[in-house]
Formats: structure tokens, sequence, C-alpha cells
């Protein structure tokens, strides 16, 4: 048996030896930091992804040591393998930075401005993308595209207004389940996501789609409107589980389980264990949603730079608490427990436990 091939290849002047047959991209991840261009639509955990968005473009300044000619074009990191001596140019290039505004720019053309109201808000991969490369202004001058909401199963919601058809969530129902009856409809900017005639999708694993989702198109039901994520606790939690890996995040308000996920990595892709892919079954992530379901391992670490990290850092010092000393070492506490007086956000309301979004009925006072 032959020994492994090893190359070779520098990224934005720094130097890494992966193994043959990896991309450009996966290369760009063993380095890290902002040299790691960003993908939309690669995702390492599902064969034959990426290729789409474009968003990984860059540029290959020397091909190889045998062939040190540049290559005339920008190439998509996610499926350019490297070569031995290969020199490639992500942040570094002019041609990359001017390239990567022009797709964000494509990609914001038809996505609503929903944000305020969207849950994928805080977490989403196109906020980063447009904050990092997009640009105040649009040029386009046409309607947006719009499609209505569709329910696509009973845990999920589709706005396809939403979609940059990347493609993921079709992967994984390919990939995950015998059954998918969901794909890509017509062609060009007709295209869009939706399921066949009269068909929902139902099967164990279907809620891994919501976590490939790099934006808003596909939404947790139980989750709705119901709270942001950085007013959320996130932590690491495991339960026995005859279907899936059972390891998940929780994402806590108070002793209130609001929402579960699969855990992630710092490229927001689902986490290994085992050699296999920690995708998480419907039954731990919709229907258990009580403290007492979970093994609790501590809060998850978030990167210093999302929103979601808000008041969440580890390792760090807490400051000292002033309040008390100035109240005579009493606890701050409210004057008034608003609750009581408006009669109104009954604090009784389990918020996990309602089906769908809260509404004013949630809270309606019931006449005896």
């Amino acid at each position: 048996m032959s020994e492994q091939q090893f190359f070779k290849v520098t990224i934005d002047n720094i130097t890494v030896e992966v193994p043959a047959g990896t991309t450009v991209l996966m290369a760009a991840r063993m380095i890290g930091g902002d040299v790691t261009p960003p993908a939309m639509c690669f995702y390492s955990k599902l064969q034959g992804s990426g290729g789409k968005c474009r968003t990984c473009l860059v540029e290959v300044s020397k091909g190889s040591e045998k062939d040190p000619r540049p290559m005339p074009k920008l190439v998509a990191s996610c499926r350019t393998t490297v070569m031995d001596g290969m020199e490639v140019k992500n942040i570094t290039s002019e041609k990359v930075v001017d390239a990567r505004a022009g797709v964000t720019e494509f990609l914001l053309l038809n996505h609503p401005l929903d944000c305020p109201i969207c849950d994928q808000a805080g977490e989403c991969h196109l906020q980063d993308l447009g904050y990092e490369h997009g640009k105040a202004g649009t040029r386009y001058e046409f309607s947006r595209r719009t499609f209505d909401k569709e329910d696509i199963g009973p845990y999920i919601q589709l706005h396809m207004t939403r979609c940059i058809l990347c493609y993921r969530c079709t992967y994984v129902a390919s990939q995950l389940t015998d059954n998918r009856v969901h794909g890509v409809l017509d062609r060009g900017d007709h295209a869009e996501i939706s399921t066949y005639i009269s068909k929902a999708i139902d099967n164990d694993f279907s809620g891994n789609m919501i976590d490939v989702c790099p934006v808003g198109a596909l939404t947790d039901k139980t989750f709705r409107f119901k709270n942001r994520v950085w007013f959320t606790k996130p932590v690491e939690a495991h339960r026995d589980c005859d279907k899936c890996c059972g390891k998940v995040t929780l994402w806590n308000r108070g002793d209130e389980v609001l929402r579960v996920t699969a855990r992630k990595d710092e490229w927001g892709e689902v986490k290994s264990y085992d050699g296999k892919t920690g995708w998480i079954c419907n039954t731990c992530r919709f229907d258990k949603k009580d403290l007492k379901d979970w093994t609790i391992e501590g809060p998850s670490r978030i990167a210093r730079h999302s929103v979601i990290s808000a008041n969440h850092y580890l390792d760090t010092v807490k400051p000292k608490e002033t309040i008390q000393e100035v109240m005579g070492g009493r606890q701050p506490k409210l004057l008034m427990d608003i609750h009581k007086v408006s009669d109104v956000n009954d604090p009784s309301v389990d918020l996990s436990r309602i089906a769908g979004p809260a509404t004013g009925a949630t809270f309606e006072k019931k006449n005896s």
C-alpha cells in the first residue's frame, strides 16, 4: 500500500501541507481566520454540495511547482483541488474582493430585507456576508420576486422568498432519508424549492434541513417568533436516543428550552462524532423541550464576533456588582411586578409548550 501524498499550498502568504485531493477551501480552513473564504452552498458533510453560490472564489496566482502559470480566471475554492506549490490569494487579492462584493450583491437582489422579523437573524450566514462584502445601496430597479409561505411538514415552514438556492436541504433529504419528496422546480429566475403535489416532509430527520439552511428560508415552526437567539443561552446537552447521536445544543431562556439544534462547529456545520455526522432526529429536536429530558454538559462556546455571544463569554471575569453596595447590600429587585398589574404576558405560560408563535390569545385572561 503506497503512502499518502502531501502537497504544500500557500494561501495569503501562509503555507500549509495538506493531503493530495484536498480542496483549496478545506486547506484554508486548516489555516483558519480571515484566510478562509466564505461558503454559502458548500457543506463538507454533504456529498455533491458546492460550486453554486460562487462566494468562495479565489485567485490562483501560481498553479504548481511544475506549472507555475496563474489560472486565467477566479476559481471556486470548494471545487478546486490543491497542487504541490500552488499559491492562492483570498483577501490579499483585489479581484477576489471585488468579485465577492458582486456575488453578494447578486444574492441580495431578490432577498427581502426582513432581518428584524426573521428567525435566522443573528446566526444568518448571508447577514455576515452582506456585512463583510455588501454595499450600502442597490442598483436593482425591478420588483423582487416573491413566493407565498408554504408549510412543508408539521414542523417546518418554507419562506422561498428568502431562499438563495444553495441546494443543501435537498442533499440532506437525499442522503439522510430514502423518501425525499421535495426538490428544485423550474429553471432560471423561476427556480424554487418545493414539495411534490400533496406531499409533506415527515421523516424522522427532516429537521436537519433547518440546521443546514444558511438563511431563514426553512424555519422551525415550534420556535417561530418566540425569541431572539441572542436573548437565549446555548448549552450543550445529551440524552440516550435510539435514533441519533443524542448530542445537541439547547437554547434556553431561564429554565425554559425554546429550541433544540444539532451542535455546530466554527464553520456553521454540524459536528461529527466517532467519524459520523451528528445529525439529530425530530424527536430530540421538537419533542424534548424539558430540561429533565437532558443531561446538561455546560455552556456552548460561541465565537466572540457573533451576536449570540453577547453576555455569554467564557473564561472571563464577571464585573463587580455595584448596585448592592449602593442599596446597602440588598439584592437588586423590580419595584413592581408588571405582570400582576397589567394582567398580560402571564409568566406561567411556557412558550416552549406552545405549538406555534405566541399571540395575544395565548395570554388572554380567561373569564371564569
